[in-house]
């Protein structure tokens, strides 16, 4: 009956939370872009002010990450969004071309829900709010239960700077009975315009199926190639500091390595010296059997934790203390091979190609196993390697020379900064892209008419025997220019 009970109360708490979002999504509807601008400036200053404390509360709740790293996060999800959404237009008319007589309206979509993920909570929390409302939109949460407190005091935190800033605090607002039954019902409300699913396969796969509209993310599962002209010190320092960044609970981080056959002693020396441990066949063996839980899926226990609790919860008692990262040689993709699935833990796969050609075939072997449409990673100082691989690897995102884990939210990289990454259709996501404000709105077209019917008529050419006459478009061409090339061509002869 308790269990019932808290059910039935997570349900109302919902729809009151729904209801007081959408009464204060239309008062910002009423604001312009400055009064906007100056909410989303005053929640990134208060995520900057509580990033430390928040970092610890979501260490202590979860177990999960570094807190220094969970620092950067915070402030990477406050300050370094807003420094790049600051000045885009998502308020009234964002664009108008007189010319071609057309004008766009940014229209709210309304009511955001927005699921919060255990391993990155207080971060997500303030990347989403900042561009929900950005957009105009007012967003609810439902965070994961392992980080209920976290989550609850980052949303406390942005709604006292959303009332000291003159907005409504209800724009922002977080369910505090996180249930099943509660993070469904907020999908599927009528008052709910869109979805921003952060989290795993399963509740991303609910928000699409929820019937309504939904961006949501798919695994990572980057593998990262060393091509043979990269600069391997420095290479292998950026997969380091990626894969060990948080512990590894980005999902853009590198998950396994790839190089040439010819490049194996070398790759390896370099790892080693700088704080790589590879398993022999039974310490692979004995950690690739505790990875993956029985359905094939990533065992929770390795999420976000150290490289010395991994070893003691696997049982390797041969693990160096200093060691940073558990390498282990991988032959092979899909069941049977745990190595080469997502692995939110500083663990990579290890695999060697004959050439780039063999290397960039079993990166796509990888990809379409686990994380299609996510992120591919390579250093390299060949372009035309770049140029071959981006043709050809189904990710959204291809980094070059940086940490995968860190370009692939746009922090040592141009992209969007963002805690959402799309994966595109290949990855069953609605868009390709880092997730940023113009995701999040609809666009209005004001189109003036700049021709009539008869103009249309004219350009329809004449047909005989339901075969119409294709006379070639010269408008474009530059007869005189093309007489004067004749001339001189005549006279050079």
């Amino acid at each position: 009956m308790q269990l019932i009970d808290k059910d039935l109360l997570s349900m109302q708490e919902v729809r009151e939370l729904v209801e007081a979002a959408k009464k204060a999504q239309r008062e910002l509807a009423e604001m312009d872009q400055a009064q906007v601008d100056r909410i989303v400036h005053a929640i990134a200053d208060a995520g900057v002010r509580n990033a430390r404390r928040l970092a610890q509360m979501a260490n202590e709740d979860t177990g999960f990450g570094v807190v220094d790293d969970k620092v950067i996060k915070n402030v990477f999800a406050s300050r370094g969004v807003y420094e790049h959404i600051k000045d885009m237009k998502t308020i009234g008319e964002i664009s108008r071309d007189k010319e071609k007589g057309l004008r766009v309206l940014a229209v709210p979509m309304g009511v955001i829900a927005g699921l919060l993920p255990s391993t990155n909570p207080t971060s997500t929390a303030l990347y989403k709010a900042e561009i929900a409302i950005k957009a105009g939109n007012a967003i609810v949460f439902s965070p994961h239960p392992a980080a209920l407190r976290c989550s609850l005091e980052t949303v406390k935190v942005i709604r006292q700077a959303i009332a000291e800033a003159g907005g409504n605090e209800d724009l922002v607002s977080c369910i505090t009975i996180p249930t099943m039954e509660a993070t469904d019902n907020l999908m599927r409300h009528r008052d709910v315009a869109m979805i921003l699913a952060t989290g795993g396969s399963a509740m991303v796969r609910a928000a699409y199926s929820s019937g309504t509209p939904a961006i949501g993310v798919g695994p990572g599962n980057g593998p990262a190639y060393l091509e043979k002209t990269c600069d391997l010190k420095l290479a292998v320092k950026r997969i380091m500091d990626s894969k060990t960044f948080d512990n590894g609970t980005i999902c853009a981080s590198e998950q396994s390595i790839i190089c040439d056959e010819d490049m194996v002693d070398a790759v390896r020396q370099e790892m080693e010296a700088q704080g790589a441990y590879f398993l022999d066949e039974a310490e692979r063996a004995q950690l690739g059997r505790f990875i993956l839980r029985a359905n094939g899926t990533m065992n929770p226990q390795i999420v976000g934790r150290s490289v010395k609790v991994i070893a003691d919860l696997a049982g390797l008692d041969r693990v160096p203390a200093t060691a940073r990262v558990l390498v282990a040689k991988e032959d092979g993709v899909g069941r049977g091979h745990p190595y080469s699935n997502e692995k939110l833990a500083p663990i990579l796969g290890f695999y060697t190609g004959k050439d780039y050609k063999d290397v960039c075939s079993k990166v796509c072997e990888i990809l379409h196993y686990e994380g299609a449409g996510h992120t591919f990673s390579m250093h390299t100082k060949d372009d035309a390697m770049v140029d071959y691989f981006a043709k050809r690897v189904p990710a959204s995102r291809i980094m070059v020379n940086t940490p995968s884990a860190l370009g692939g939210i746009g922090g040592t990289t141009s992209l969007q900064p963002a805690l959402t990454l799309g994966c595109g259709a290949i990855g069953g996501s609605a868009t390709s892209e880092n997730v940023g404000p113009m995701h999040l709105m609809n666009k209005r077209y004001v189109a003036f008419g700049m021709k009539e019917l008869d103009d249309i008529k004219a350009t329809i050419p004449s047909c005989k025997d339901g075969i119409c006459n294709v006379a070639p478009d010269l408008s474009s061409v530059d007869v005189d220019a093309i007489v004067q090339s004749v001339i001189s061509k005549l006279k050079a002869l």
